[in-house]
Order: structure tokens, then sequence, then C-alpha cells
């Protein structure tokens, strides 16, 4: 297996990245459910008709499912010689394709595929000496250099650079939270505070602290109101302190060590493709959610050893007369930490940094595998034991819809890199089935009931995207990896703990059809940030499905 394309040179480097990651999206999303794509050899073709390109690109490893490892640069064919394209000329290339396909403009995508090509290598310039030995939680939420493999901008965020190297999580930032003491009757809160109040107490009971993270209060602080509240006193800046806190992933939840707690911060900036912000449904559903999935959890844990969810007890921002912008901007939701579930010798690990296509961290699949656990049939079958049957019991006998997505799971690995342990956590994303938990919807406020629930389609749909091709499938394609014509086996065992849940769980008809090979559904990134809709608005296209008991388990060529 060679090695991917990468370079000691930032901007090559980022060059190839943001190239393969925007084709891994034009064969997802366009080229091959119009089945544009083919293999020549060594090669993957792939054309795009409305723009009357054929393009290729060398390949290192072809993937069952479709998501391949490429190397090298995209080439063009132009009357019989092949032409290089670099990755600037093919965002113009599918720019061109999509406006042709969907009669629709998009003036602001190649700016942000510009941006997250610059980010990319900035983030690269600012870690040339970054060369941790061993796998660390902090480091793992710390290591995702180049993002999201699916997402055609996966570094885009708003903001000056001098801005996010402060406060983004690649460059190994630490910094204090900003602090405002606020007059009780301007707080909103719901829920267990009792984390928040060793940050810094207030001196005067008729105030309350609330902490903000540092960015959000400079992108705040020209507000009329938050002004005028300050003018008046009924807010006093207390300024920069307290303990350091460190950016995990996401850039807005942080995370404080030395007290285990992670706060989940509003931030005004847009990162790939949303603004990261708490809505106010948001705060309240969080802590409504929180409540509901406690005993839930607790009969998962006790049927399923080492699931845990990390609990959102409560939220604490500002309401100064009902204003959104600011109810909204300052709101702060405390997620409990991971030290309280914790066994002894267990790393956390992100499993977005274990399952990276570029082993850049000592977290990497093929890192812990280095590190003793050696068979990586055995280190799969123990995560997959740990990861699917939970959520799919949640989802048919809870009526749960988790969002299991690479970015919401850490995984506990034993010294040896072997999984022992996995944490869910970050509530926004999970939902209710329609039809389930009605008593407790019903005594929510119709704007927090509305968006907590996914009808059925909806609902399965996320979770299968979720668990099985944004999770299960790259950390499957980071282990086929590691060894030649390791896929079909690693795919085998993903169908053998499929069918055994599905056994456990009385064979439900969605899962019998997944069994039988039906098209997995894959988000459409590409497409939803063409058509500049917020995630919720996110279509799916149909991938390749292995699981079918009578799948060839080779590449079609």
């Amino acid at each position: 297996m060679t090695a991917p394309t990468l370079t000691s040179s930032p901007t090559l480097t980022a060059d190839a990245v943001t190239t393969h990651t925007l084709l891994n999206c034009l064969i997802r999303e366009v080229s091959a459910p119009e089945h544009q794509v083919t293999v020549d050899h060594d090669h993957l073709l792939l054309r795009l008709p409305r723009r009357g390109l054929l393009l290729r690109v060398a390949l290192r490893r072809l993937s069952l499912i479709g998501a391949h490892r490429f190397t090298g640069p995209v080439e063009r064919y132009d009357d019989g010689t092949w032409t290089t394209v670099d990755w600037r000329e093919l965002a113009a290339y599918v720019q061109d394709e999509l406006e042709l396909r969907t009669g629709v403009t998009n003036e602001e995508f190649l700016p942000q595929v510009t941006d997250s090509h610059q980010t990319i290598r900035t983030i690269l310039e600012h870690r040339a000496d970054h060369r941790p030995s061993a796998p660390s939680y902090l480091d793992s939420e710390q290591s995702l250099i180049y993002g999201h493999r699916f997402h055609p901008t996966p570094k885009a965020r708003t903001g000056a650079s001098a801005s996010w190297l402060t406060y983004g999580p690649e460059t190994g930032t630490r910094f204090p939270l900003r602090h405002l003491a606020v007059r009780r009757d301007l707080i909103q809160e719901e829920g267990d505070l009792s984390e928040l109040e060793p940050l810094l107490p207030p001196t005067d009971p008729d105030f309350v602290t609330l902490p903000v993270h540092p960015w959000q209060y400079e992108l705040l602080r020209g507000h009329d109101r938050l002004r005028e509240a300050l003018a008046s006193g009924d807010i006093i800046d207390v300024g920069v302190t307290g303990p350091d806190f460190a950016p995990t992933a996401s850039v807005r939840t942080l995370y404080q060590p030395d007290a285990d707690m992670f706060l989940k911060f509003s931030l005004n900036v847009r990162i790939t493709n949303c603004l990261r912000k708490n809505a106010a449904y948001e705060l309240s559903g969080a802590v409504a959610l929180n409540g509901l999935l406690q005993p839930v959890f607790t009969q998962l844990a006790d049927q399923f050893p080492g699931c845990t969810l990390l609990a959102e007890p409560g939220y604490r921002t500002l309401n100064v007369g009902g204003n959104t912008a600011l109810l909204e901007g300052f709101g702060v939701i405390v997620r409990s930490g991971l030290r309280p579930h914790l066994r002894p010798g267990v790393t956390p690990l992100l499993c977005a940094a274990v399952a990276d296509e570029h082993p850049t961290s000592p977290a990497q699949v093929s890192q812990l595998l280095s590190r003793g656990a050696g068979n990586a049939l055995a280190w799969w079958d123990a995560y997959l034991r740990l990861l699917l049957p939970p959520v799919l019991t949640a989802y048919f006998e809870h009526g749960v819809v988790l969002e299991p997505h690479l970015q919401n799971v850490i995984v506990g690995v034993h010294q040896d890199g072997t999984p022992a342990q996995l944490f869910f956590r970050d509530l926004e994303g999970t939902k209710l089935l329609a039809g389930h938990h009605d008593k407790t919807l019903a005594a929510l406020p119709e704007n927090v009931r509305h968006p907590l629930t996914y009808d059925t389609a909806h609902g399965w749909n996320r979770v299968a995207y979720c668990l099985l091709v944004n999770h299960t499938a790259e950390v499957l394609g980071a282990l086929a990896d590691t060894e030649p014509g390791l896929e079909p086996a690693l795919w085998g065992l993903v169908r053998d703990h499929l069918n055994a849940c599905s056994r456990s769980l009385g064979d439900p008809p969605r899962l019998r059809a997944l069994l039988s090979g039906v098209p997995l559904p894959a988000k459409a990134n590409l497409m939803l940030r063409w058509s500049r809709q917020a995630d919720r608005h996110a279509t799916y296209v149909p991938l390749p499905s292995p699981l079918g008991e009578d799948f060839p388990h080779e590449v079609p060529q």
C-alpha cells in the first residue's frame, strides 16, 4: 500500500488534499450517481457530462463503497493527451458542472474552497514542529488538519486568520475565558449548572457569572443592547481570567482538563456549512433531551457495557429584553466530563482522529495497531461490538435518533490500542422519532418540541448515514489502508454484527433491507453547500452497499 500524496511542503500538501476532497464530493454526489465513473487499470476516470470533460486520477486503493484513495494530481483529457489540473481549475470545473446541472449560481463556492485551502496551508505552517509521541485525548481533538473527506470546503471558516489561529484547535492553542457579571434578572438558565459556579464565583449576590468565549465576545461587543447594559452597570465585564480551556474539534466546544468540564459556546463564525451558534430552541432542547436520555442510556449501558452518553445538564445565557442575537449569541451549554466514566488505564480518543485518512496523529488507527493491538480484524471486531448495538437499539427500541458521526463519538482504548469504551456526545443532532415520548414532548413549547422530532424515514437516513457511512465506513477505510486486500473481510465483520443486532431486535424491516444490500444513504454535502441550505435540509445520495449476502466483495472494473 503506497503512502498518501502528502509532502513536507504545506502548500503542496494543501493542494493535494483540496484536490482529492473535491474529487471525493464530485464522484459521490454527481458523477457516480449518473454512471460517469469507471476504473481503467490503476486510474479512476470520471466524466463531467454537461461540461464535456473527462478527468482521471491515479488510484492508491479502490473502495467497495466508492470512498477511494487517490494519489497524485487530477488530469484532463485533451486531444489524445492528459494535462495536469490544479485544485483551482478543478473547483472551477465543479462550479461549472453544478451551474449547468442545477440552473443555480453560487458566487460563494470558489471563495469558500479557496478559504478552506488557505486554512489547511496555514495550519500546516503552524504545526511544523508538532510531533506527539503517544496518543492523548486533547491531541486527538486538535489533530484534524484536513477535515471532512466528503465536504467541498472542510476547513472554510469566516474571520481573520489571526482569530482562528488563536482560537482554533489545530494549532494546539489554550486560552482563558471572558467573564461577565450579569444582574440576575438578565440571566436565563435551565437545569443543573453546579459545574459552572467554581469557574468565577460572583462577589455580589445580585449578580451571576456568565462565561463567554473570548472570540464570541469580540464579535458581539459592539451590539447596542450589550453596550447599554454595560454602560448602566447591569452587566460588568470582569475580563479574561481563570484557567485555560482547549478548543475541541468543533472549535466552539472547549475543554478544561483540570476540571474535566466541557462548555459548548455559541460562535458567530461559519465553519464548513453553518454559523455555529446555540439557537434558543437548542438550549432548552438540550436540557429536555438530557433528562429524557439519562434513563435510556442507563438501560443501554446495562445492556452494552462500555457505552456512555456525556450529559448536558444545563445552560445559561443572557436575556436582555428578549433580544435573540444576545440570547443565542451568549448561550453556553454545560457538558459532563470523561473521567467519571473512564475505566483505569483507558485513554479517550476522538473517533475522527482514529479514522483520519492521513496518519498525522498517534490516535490514527494504524498507529494504534502498532502499539500492540496487532490484528486488525480483532481490533475491528471489538470496535463494532461497542459502536453498532447501542445506536441501533436506541433507534428501534427507544425511538431515539443518535447522531454518531466521527466527531460526536470518543473511543476509549487500552494501552495496547484496543477499543474498550465508547462515549456519545452532543445532543444538538439527537432527535426523537415521531410517535415516541409523546408525553414528554407534549410538555415542551412548540418551538422546542418540533425541532426535536424526526419522522421515521428522516430519522433512519440520519442514523444510517452517521453510523454506517460517516463513521463505520471511514474507520473501516483507515483500517483497509493498513493491509492490501483487507476491506472485504472488514465489511464481512460489519455484516456479522448487523446480523446479530437484527436478530436481537426482532429483525426489523430496515435492518433486513440493509442486510439485503440496499444502497446506503450518504449525506450530499456538496449539493448542500451549493444550495446554501442549513444541515437540516440535507439530502442523501445512494451508495453501493457491500452488506448484501450475495455481494461479490470485489471492486467492479
